[in-house]
C-alpha cells in the first residue's frame, strides 16, 4: 500500500470508522444501556443479576465519500488503477470524506437495588472518528500529471483532514427515580492514541512536464498527537500519555399515554495531548519527481510530508470528541389480540455537538416474540437518505444482533468488494458509504426477584437520585 494513500484508506476503507446505530434505541440490550445512560438493561423478575459481553466485541461503525472521486478510489482500491474521468480540474470541486468506529472489548453491568431500579456498570471501548475535505486535483495528482492541461495552478491542493483513536475507560449508574422518570450517566476516562489534524490554507504547483516534475508550494497548519515511532499494535494499549475526560447524560420519561422519551447529551469530552506533540505552521516548496512513474504515491506522500513537518513546535492541544445531544419519542403498539406482534416506532434527532453534522431518523422495530426485525429511515445535513435494518435475537437473559444504517450502500460495498471487476466501481453516485453493527450479551447470577417474592435478592435501599428526589418534592414515588 503506498504511503500517500493511507489516510484516504484510514477514513473510507479500514475498519468502517457518526457510529449512530439508531436501530439499537430503546431496545434494552446491554450496547444499548451503555450507549444511553437513561436505558435500563435489566428487567426484574425475568432478567438475571449480572450482564456481560464476555469480551466479545461489540461494534459499530460506518463511513462516507461524495464527490466525483469516488470512482478514482474505489478503481484504485479493487483494481489497483485509476479511474479519473469525473474528476473536474480547476473548478473547485471537493469530496467529503467521513468515518467513525466504537467497538467495546468489555462490558460488564449489575443490578444492585430493586427499590428503585439502580443498575451500575463498567466498560472498556476504542473509538475513531475521521473527517476530510479533498480536492479532485489531489486525488488526479495520484496518477500523473495526464488530467491537468495546463501548467500551474493555485490553491488546488487546498484540503483538509482530522482523525483521532482514544480509548474510554468509563463508569455507569442509572436508576429510576419515579414511576416514569429515570437518569443515567456515564463517566469515563480518555486515553489518547493517536490524532492528526492538517488544514492547506493555500497552495500552488507548477508542472514541467518535459522533466516529469512538479514543483509544490503550501501553507498551513497540521498538528500530530504524539506516537514514539511509527503507529504499531501495542499504541492501542492504554496508557496515559494523553489523557482526557468524557460525559454521558440521559434522561428518559415515559408518559401516562404511553410514551417514552429520551433525551441525551452523549461523550461530552475532550483529550488533552501530550507536551511532546507537534505543532507545525508550515509554508515551504518541494520538488516532486517521477510523477509518470510507479512510485509516484510514495514520492508525492515523501515531498508533502516533508513541507507539512517545517517550521514545528513541540508542544501540548487539547481536542474535543465527537459528541452527540440527541432526542427521541417512541410508542409501542400491540397489533394483535394476543400479543405476540408488536410495533415500536421510535423518531431520533442527532446534532454533533462540535461540528455541524445533523441527523434525523425514523425507526421501525417489528417483534414477534424474541425476534426483533428493525426498519431504519435517515435524512442528514449533507442531503442524504438513508435506509437500515437490523435483526436481532433477544430473550431477558440473551442477546445478539447484527444489522446496517446502510443497508442498499452496503450491499453495493460489498459486491464491489467481491467482484473487482464490476462495472458500478466506475460509477459515482450520491455517496458511497458502509455501516455494519454487532452485538452480544448474557446475563448471569441470581433471578432478580420483585418485592413481592423477593427470597433471593434484597430489595435494596432507594437510589441516591430517587431519595433526592423525594427529599425536594416530598414524595415517596
Amino acid at each position: 500500500m503506498k504511503k500517500i494513500l493511507l489516510v484516504f484508506y484510514f477514513l473510507i476503507f479500514t475498519a468502517p470508522l457518526f457510529a449512530q446505530q439508531f436501530s439499537q434505541y430503546n431496545t434494552g440490550t446491554l450496547y444499548d444501556s451503555f450507549e444511553n445512560p437513561a436505558q435500563a438493561a435489566f428487567i426484574p423478575d425475568t432478567s438475571r443479576l449480572f450482564a456481560s459481553n464476555l469480551f466479545i466485541p461489540n461494534f459499530g461503525g460506518n463511513f462516507f465519500l461524495s464527490g466525483d472521486a469516488q470512482a478514482t478510489l474505489k478503481s484504485r482500491v479493487f483494481k489497483n488503477s485509476y479511474y479519473n474521468e469525473a474528476l473536474q480540474i480547476g473548478q473547485g470541486k471537493t469530496n467529503l470524506v467521513n468515518a467513525n468506529a466504537n467497538a467495546y472489548f468489555l462490558m460488564l453491568r449489575m443490578f444492585s437495588s430493586l427499590n428503585g431500579n439502580v443498575e451500575i456498570g463498567l466498560s472498556a471501548q476504542t473509538k475513531f472518528e475521521g473527517r476530510g475535505l479533498f480536492t479532485d486535483e489531489t486525488i488526479a495528482a495520484l496518477n500523473g500529471p495526464g488530467s491537468f492541461p495546463n501548467n500551474t495552478y493555485s490553491n488546488i491542493l487546498n484540503n483538509n483532514y482530522y482523525y483521532q483513536a482514544y480509548n474510554q475507560i468509563g463508569l455507569s449508574y442509572r436508576e429510576t427515580v419515579t414511576k416514569n422518570f429515570s437518569v443515567g450517566f456515564k463517566l469515563s476516562a480518555l486515553l489518547g492514541i493517536e490524532y492528526q489534524k492538517l488544514d492547506v490554507n493555500s497552495s500552488n504547483i507548477t508542472f514541467d512536464k518535459a522533466n516529469d516534475a512538479a514543483t509544490v508550494s503550501m501553507q498551513g497548519t497540521y498538528n500530530s498527537g504524539y506516537t514514539a515511532g511509527p503507529l504499531v499494535a501495542r499504541d492501542y494499549l492504554p496508557t496515559f500519555r494523553n489523557p482526557g475526560a468524557s460525559i454521558s447524560v440521559g434522561t428518559m420519561y415515559k408518559t401516562d399515554d404511553g410514551f417514552t422519551i429520551q433525551a441525551n447529551v452523549k461523550d461530552l469530552g475532550f483529550i488533552h495531548w501530550s507536551q511532546y506533540s507537534g505543532i507545525y505552521n508550515f509554508n515551504g516548496t518541494e520538488t516532486i519527481k517521477g510523477l509518470s512513474t510507479p512510485a509516484r504515491e510514495d514520492s508525492i506522500y515523501n515531498q508533502i510530508y516533508k513541507i507539512v513537518h517545517t517550521n514545528g513546535s513541540q508542544g501540548s492541544f487539547t481536542s474535543p470528541i465527537d459528541g452527540h445531544a440527541e432526542l427521541s419519542v417512541m410508542k409501542s403498539y400491540w397489533l394483535d389480540q394476543d400479543n405476540r406482534f408488536k410495533y415500536s416506532p421510535t423518531l431520533i434527532a442527532s446534532k454533533e455537538l462540535f461540528y455541524t453534522g445533523f441527523v434525523g431518523a425514523f425507526v421501525n422495530p417489528f417483534q414477534y416474540g424474541n425476534y426483533v426485525l428493525t426498519l431504519t429511515a435517515s435524512y442528514d445535513d449533507l442531503k442524504t437518505f438513508n435506509v437500515g435494518g437490523q435483526f436481532m435475537y433477544k430473550t431477558p437473559n440473551f442477546e445478539i444482533f447484527i444489522g446496517s444504517d446502510k443497508l442498499v450502500q452496503t450491499g453495493h460495498f460489498a459486491y464491489d468488494a467481491a467482484n473487482k471487476s464490476a462495472s458500478d466501481i466506475t460509477a459515482n453516485p450520491a455517496y458511497t458509504g458502509a455501516s455494519v453493527s454487532f452485538g452480544f450479551a448474557v446475563k448471569f447470577g441470581p433471578i432478580i426477584e420483585h418485592p413481592m417474592n423477593a427470597s433471593t435478592i434484597p430489595n435494596g435501599d432507594k437510589g441516591f437520585l430517587g431519595r433526592l428526589w423525594g427529599r425536594l418534592f416530598k414524595t415517596d414515588n
